[in-house]
């Protein structure tokens, strides 16, 4: 016979018991693990693998490994978020995900460093994503599991920032260790099973009371659609997600090349110069998030931070298209890291505000992390194809500006969203 497990305040369906500064920061931690392993790849030492394996072109290179990372994250976030949501175990339903994605992830960027060919790297990637959207997918389940709405915005912006400083992180480990490859993927892979394994040890996992439903191949249908139709805040937030996160990867995907390409810098320059540019997007950041996340909560607004903030940080993308120096390049990067700093800090909080069932919130969330992934991989695609235009393979200026006008939209269409305000 089986025994039910009690109703705990972690496990009901709608959060309402307030959680504590130590679950704050805990989970800000597990978020800057994972993202430290994975976005480091996107951000430099990809760029650094792709120019080992081909010289001539290595966006090239980037084109066709980065959007092989597509099927991972395609498939891994929801499904792996469905799957914490059914998880029964001593230890919980996200923490067995969790632990397991960010091993996974790990051994595959020690795979991605080794690897002496394109296919290889594309399957390596691959196995890096799947990875890393197990680990992602259980953790966001998590904050929409704990969090009260009252609590969601102070929690977004940790989460926002602990995403961020990573990207910081992450491009001074490549600046320090460019000398050996192998460490430039191998230790940000490390540190992120650490910081997930101190999430594990020190927060709640309960079970909730309810039991799933048995498995069908219609549960695994669903895994991946989540209706716009019938949850059109749902849609609205997914699209918004999108098209920010591609307008920001159209750049990042190719900082370094940018800094080489279009600014004149030797790559013994571009890779500090890369780590200053990111020193300040983390500075302005830092300041949007200390107040935006506090002040959505307190005015009980959302969409006006958000889609205000998607606008200014097109408005950062339009200026580095007429960049000519690193002075201006600097400021771009505070424009564009305070304008992500107010979209982080609310971003999360807004979407869990319309998730269609707050029962299920790893399957939802695993759809909306979809929004998060495919750009990581897909931009480096649309990025080559716009470089192109005009015949060469060095068009920045349309590059940023398809970029600036992408993010225009992901703020328009943030607006029609009825369920918050």
């Amino acid at each position: 016979m089986s025994t039910r497990i009690p109703v705990h305040p972690f496990t009901t369906a709608v959060a309402t018991a307030r959680v504590s500064n130590w679950y704050i920061a805990a989970i800000g931690l597990a978020q800057f693990g994972i993202f430290l392993a994975i976005l480091t790849p996107v951000m430099v030492s990809m760029q650094l693998k792709a120019q080992v394996l081909n010289p001539d072109n290595p966006a090239q290179v980037l084109a066709v490994v980065l959007p092989v990372g597509t099927i991972g994250a395609v498939i891994g976030n929801p499904l792996w978020g469905m799957l914490s949501d059914r998880t029964r175990t001593r230890w919980g339903r996200r923490k067995p995900w969790l632990l397991g994605g960010v091993v996974v992830l790990a051994l595959g960027l020690a795979w991605v460093s080794v690897a002496p060919d394109i296919v290889t790297l594309a399957i390596a990637w691959l196995v890096c994503q799947t990875g890393s959207n197990a680990a992602f997918a259980a953790l966001v389940a998590n904050f929409a599991d704990n969090v009260p709405e009252q609590q969601r915005g102070r929690a977004s912006s940790v989460l926002g920032l602990a995403q961020n400083v990573s990207i910081l992180a992450g491009t001074y480990v490549a600046a320090w260790f460019a000398w050996s490859l192998p460490l430039v993927f191998i230790l940000p892979g490390l540190f992120g099973v650490l910081c997930v394994v101190v999430y594990v040890l020190v927060t709640p996992d309960r079970l909730p009371e309810q039991r799933p439903k048995p498995f069908s191949f219609l549960t695994l249908v669903h895994t991946f659609w989540t209706n716009p139709i019938k949850n059109p805040d749902f849609g609205l937030a997914w699209w918004s997600r999108f098209l920010i996160t591609l307008a920001s990867f159209l750049f990042t995907t190719f900082r370094l090349l940018y800094m080489e390409d279009h600014l004149g810098l030797s790559a013994a320059a571009a890779v500090p110069a890369v780590a200053t540019g990111v020193l300040i997007y983390t500075i302005t950041l830092f300041v949007a998030i200390a107040i935006s996340g506090w002040l959505s909560d307190v005015l009980h607004r959302r969409k006006v931070f958000v889609a205000g903030s998607t606008v200014l940080f097109g408005v950062g993308l339009v200026v580095l298209a007429f960049a000519t120096d690193l002075s201006h390049f600097y400021i771009a990067e505070a424009v564009m890291g305070f304008a992500y700093g107010v979209y982080v800090a609310v971003d999360n909080a807004l979407v869990v505000d319309v998730l269609p069932d707050p029962e299920k919130p790893g399957k939802d969330l695993g759809v909306i992390n979809i929004a998060n992934a495919l750009p990581q991989s897909v931009g480096a695609a649309i990025g080559l194809f716009l470089l192109g235009i005009g015949g060469g393979t060095q068009n920045y200026p349309v590059l940023l500006w398809g970029a600036g006008i992408i993010a225009l939209v992901g703020a328009v269409v943030v607006l029609p969203i009825k369920k918050v305000r």
